[in-house]
């Protein structure tokens, strides 16, 4: 079965436009490297958490949203290679990062079931 990174972001709504063109710019290095999808999605519908909620675990802050985010990979094995690569690969050390890094959230998680 396949691997999957996923990310939450806080991301300004006017920066929606560097967001989208940072994750443009990021497909051909991350499918380079083996990822087979990338999906990025604008929070529309998200509501406030009261003891959890996407709002919370990225500290929310106003003007901003909740971006989550996917890459699908083959195995985990070319997902850990692909990010090995982030301190090697000069193509990576161009890419504008229009969120707050230190609030982003990820994990990797193994595909148990897709339709």
């Amino acid at each position: 079965m396949t691997y999957v990174s996923g990310f939450l972001s806080p991301v300004k709504v006017e920066d929606k436009d560097r967001y989208i063109k940072s994750a443009e710019k990021s497909w051909p290095i991350f499918q380079k490297y083996g990822c087979l999808e990338q999906v990025e999605t604008w929070g529309v519908d998200v509501p406030p958490g009261k003891l959890t909620g996407f709002d919370l675990a990225v500290k929310l802050e106003e003007g901003e949203v909740v971006v989550f985010s996917w890459l699908k990979w083959p195995d985990k094995a070319t997902a850990d290679a692909c990010f090995a690569t982030m301190e090697t690969d000069p193509a990576w050390q161009d890419m504008d990062m229009p969120f707050d890094g230190k609030r982003m959230m990820w994990g990797g998680f193994e595909t148990i079931f897709s339709s």
